[in-house]
Parts: structure tokens; C-alpha cells; sequence
């Protein structure tokens, strides 16, 4: 049974078992006026793109107030609150009056807006993994085709992805979903569909651009190791026509309403400053010690951004160019997310995802070929869920993070037990083939984030700091991810070409 279908959907069930428990909580912005949070922006969206003409919706006008969660996601994004604003209005057009439903909240509505986020997974993410699933296991041993299942389990039961989209209320795993799917089908040799895929993904999501070199440079590498300079033009030519074929279907209804400008504008806020509330990221952290945006302002820290990711990201895109490589597009994926993530512009608590996705695949192939990197890997997808614990606990979410946290890796072992692994490369033993240091580091990391999670919890902060323990949490995980940008950083510098 640990290699059929029937598993794999049971880990489905289980997936989705996790998410409607979580969905049974608080979420962002609960009983919050007059903003309330970012389930209202998404209950907001819908009404603005059910009932505005596409050239409003992110335009400031008499019935769209940009102050009011004014749309700030691509096309792609618009259209599927255009969607689900239709079914809402199907449903009870209460949800989404115009005016009159801002801070909806309902029982009916929770619910409907909850089997929305399940659906999304349903449809986009859950299939993306399966497909990632299969092209892996196809890769590692092509002639046994029942054998060697990766654990999918690692990806489907992150526990970040859950509480974000089903606790705190967003839909990453739709564009997460585009992300991955566009790696299996690279995977599958079918460079034109992954190009198109990740096309979608930026499109529902502009931190998908995180991804972006990685793609890109991979791709540019397929093409640079054509025979003939002819061959070399005419693969880059189809890709380049792919891309540009997407962007155009999708962006064609804003730009026959004259929305394109207005739409970029929304897009890429320059004005908002670096980071947004306490983020576990190196601008945040520093500035404990040096508030760099006071001193060099927007247009400073802008350039200072751009210049420390260029420097950052630069490297590992360097050595995927030079060898275009799966598993190197991977590591990639990380060490340009985890670039971003620490020295971008404007960077969300709940960018992180973007990272621990791409570790979460390796993770789960590494479970088998190099059983003695799973530790590092559990450990840092752990750290990125606990990074974001003060967010989840203003949303209500103490419960489901905490409990999914320590749950998450007991599951992986458990499954990979009970199911996958054969009885002599026991999950158990594999962990016991890290290295003692990283084991000891491990423990020690994890004990310092109860500590801070429980002063966080219980502990009344002086009054002239009254962000003591967010930041400590932010500053801790932070200190963690710079060593993890190293680590695999040289994990990708290190790792042994592919045979051909």
C-alpha cells in the first residue's frame, strides 16, 4: 500500500483534514474595525471585481478606495476573486455588497470563504504535488515505477502553508501550487509548460518573482546547451514566445481598459518601506542596532536592497546557468527565495513560505538518497513556521501553530515508519545518521523558541518596548536563516553534476 495510489491519497485526506481543523479558527482581522484583516481584504476583492469594471478595480474612484484594501495583486489573482465573487452572489449577495458588506462576518460566510481556500488546494496545490511527486519518483528510479514514493507528506502537511491560508486567511497555494507544477513538468522535459506555469504563478503573485532568476537561468541553460547556435535560438525563441503569450492573455483585459499603469503602480509598492511589521529578515534585525531607513529613507534602502540581493542571489544563479541541473534548480529555488526574503524590498512575515516550499520538495526526496541532510531540513521548516508565531498569535492561532509545530515532524516520522520506509533506514535511525552538532544545535535552537514563545505568551513586556518579544523572535529566526543561506548555498556549489 506505501506505493500505490490509495496512499497517496490518503495522505490527501489527511492534508485536508488538517486544514478545515485549522480552518475552524480565528483569522485575521476577526472583530477588528474598522480594517479588519486580511480576510476582509480577500472578502473585499470580490466585491470590488464583481461589481467594478475592470478598468476601477485598481483605480481610485468613488466606489474603490484604495485605502480600503485596495487591490494589490496581479490579474491573475483579480480573476479568481471575479470567480469566487460570482459564486458568492449565488450564495448570498450579502457577502459581497457593494458598501454594504465591509467586516462581513458570519457563520455562512466563514464557511464559504473557508471551502474556497480547501478548494484552491484541491484544484491547484494538492494536484501540483502529485505531479511533482510522480516526476520525482520517476527521476530517482525510472524502471521501478511502483517504488520509492518521495514523502509528499513533508509537502502537503507544512504547517506554515496551512495556518497562513486556512488560519490567517490568504490563497499562497494557488501561485505555490503554479511554482511546483512548473517544476515537474520541467521535470518531465517539458520546459514550454513549466515556463507557462511559472508565468501564472507571478501573475497570481508578484513574490513569486522570488522564483524568478532560478526559472529563468535554468532555462537559459537549457537553451545555451543546444549543439548549433540555430538550436540555441530556437528553443530560447519558443520559451521567450510562451511567456510572453501568457503575460499577454492575461493582462490583455487591463490593457484595452487602460488599467496596465495603474495596475504596475498597485503592484510594486515603493512607499510602503522595507519590511512590513517584524520580520525574521536581515533589515529588520539590523535595525536594532542602526535604523538604516531613517537614515537613507525609501530611495536609500531601496538601492541598498536591490544591491545586497543582486550581490546575494547572483552566485547561485551563476552556477545554475553553467549547469542546468534539476536538483540544482531546486536548490536554487532556495537560495534565491532565502536571498529575498533577507535582503529584499518590502518583505512580508509571510514571504518565508516561498522559501520553505522549495525545501519541503528536497526535503522529501533527501528522506531517501541522503537521509542524513533530513534533519537540517525538518528543523529549518520548522524555524520558518515559528518565525511567524507573533502574526498567527494576534490571528487568534496560538492553538492550531503550536499543536500542527510539534505534530508536523512526528507525522513525517510516523508515516515514513509505519508506510514508506523499509525497516532498515527506520526514520528514527536516519536521524540519528546527522551530524551530533547539528543534533545538539537542533535541540538547543528549538528549546530558546519555547522559552521565547512561552515570555512571549505569558510575560507583559516593559512599556518603552512594547515589540520586546516579536522582535526577539524575528531576530532569533533570522539568525538561523543567514547560516541556512550558507548551508545551501553550498549544498547547491557542492553537489555532484547529474550523469548524461
Amino acid at each position: 500500500m506505501a506505493n500505490s495510489p490509495e496512499a497517496l491519497s490518503l495522505y490527501a485526506v489527511l492534508a485536508l483534514l488538517l486544514r478545515w481543523g485549522v480552518s475552524l479558527h480565528s483569522y485575521s482581522g476577526k472583530g477588528k474595525p474598522p480594517m479588519f484583516g486580511d480576510y476582509e481584504a480577500q472578502r473585499h476583492w470580490m466585491e470590488i471585481t464583481y461589481h467594478l469594471p475592470v478598468k476601477e478595480w485598481y483605480q481610485n474612484s468613488t466606489n474603490n478606495d484604495l485605502l480600503y484594501w485596495g487591490l494589490d495583486y496581479p490579474p491573475l489573482s483579480a480573476y479568481h476573486s471575479l470567480i469566487c465573487g460570482v459564486f458568492a452572489q449565488w450564495v448570498n449577495p450579502e457577502f459581497i455588497a457593494l458598501f454594504k458588506s465591509r467586516g462581513y462576518e458570519s457563520y455562512s460566510h466563514k464557511f464559504f470563504m473557508r471551502v474556497s481556500v480547501i478548494l484552491a488546494d484541491i484544484l491547484v496545490f494538492i494536484p501540483a504535488v502529485f505531479w511533482w511527486c510522480s516526476e520525482a519518483r520517476r527521476r530517482a528510479n525510472p524502471s521501478k515505477t511502483r517504488s520509492g514514493f518521495p514523502l509528499v507528506l513533508l509537502v502537503l502537511a507544512y504547517p506554515g502553508l496551512i495556518l497562513i491560508d486556512h488560519g490567517h486567511f490568504q490563497y499562497n497555494s494557488v501561485s505555490i501550487g503554479f511554482m511546483i507544477a512548473a517544476i515537474a513538468a520541467i521535470m518531465g522535459n517539458c520546459n514550454i509548460i513549466g515556463a507557462i506555469l511559472f508565468t501564472l504563478a507571478v501573475n497570481y503573485k508578484q513574490m513569486e518573482l522570488y522564483h524568478a532568476l532560478p526559472f529563468f537561468f535554468y532555462l537559459l541553460g537549457t537553451c545555451l546547451q543546444q549543439k548549433s547556435y540555430t538550436r540555441k535560438f530556437y528553443e530560447l525563441a519558443k520559451i521567450g514566445s510562451a511567456v510572453l503569450l501568457t503575460f499577454s492573455i492575461i493582462w490583455l483585459p487591463l490593457a484595452v481598459n487602460d488599467a496596465a499603469k495603474h495596475t504596475l503602480i498597485r503592484l510594486f509598492p515603493f512607499n510602503r518601506g522595507p519590511y512590513e511589521d517584524k520580520v525574521a529578515n536581515f533589515w529588520c534585525s539590523a535595525s536594532v542596532l542602526y535604523k538604516f531607513h531613517r537614515a537613507w529613507g525609501n530611495v536609500g534602502m531601496a538601492r541598498a536592497c536591490l544591491a545586497a540581493t543582486a550581490i546575494a542571489v547572483l552566485p547561485s544563479c551563476v552556477d545554475l546557468v553553467m549547469r542546468p541541473e534539476v536538483k540544482r534548480l531546486h536548490l536554487a529555488l532556495v537560495n534565491s527565495s532565502l536571498a529575498f526574503f533577507l535582503f529584499s524590498y518590502h518583505v512580508h512575515e509571510k514571504s518565508i513560505l516561498l522559501v520553505a516550499l522549495p525545501v519541503a520538495l528536497i526535503a522529501s526526496q533527501d528522506w531517501w538518497m541522503q537521509p542524513a541532510l533530513v534533519l537540517p531540513h525538518l528543523w529549518f521548516l520548522c524555524i520558518t513556521t515559528l518565525s511567524m508565531f507573533p502574526l498567527l498569535t494576534r490571528d487568534g492561532l496560538t492553538i492550531p501553530a503550536v499543536c500542527l509545530t510539534i505534530l508536523y515532524p512526528l507525522l513525517c516520522l510516523l508515516v515514513a515508519s509505519g508506510f514508506e520506509s523499509p525497516p532498515k533506514n527506520s526514520p528514527f535511525r536516519v536521524l540519528m545518521q546527522s551530524n551530533i552538532l547539528v543534533r545538539y544545535a537542533a535541540v538547543m535552537s528549538l528549546t530558546i523558541f519555547v522559552i521565547l514563545i512561552w515570555a512571549y505568551l505569558t510575560i507583559k513586556p516593559p512599556e518603552i518596548y512594547p515589540d520586546l518579544f516579536p522582535l526577539l523572535i524575528s531576530a532569533f529566526s533570522c539568525a538561523h536563516f543567514i547560516p541556512f543561506f550558507v548551508y545551501f548555498n553550498w549544498i547547491q556549489f557542492t553537489l555532484p553534476s547529474e550523469k548524461v
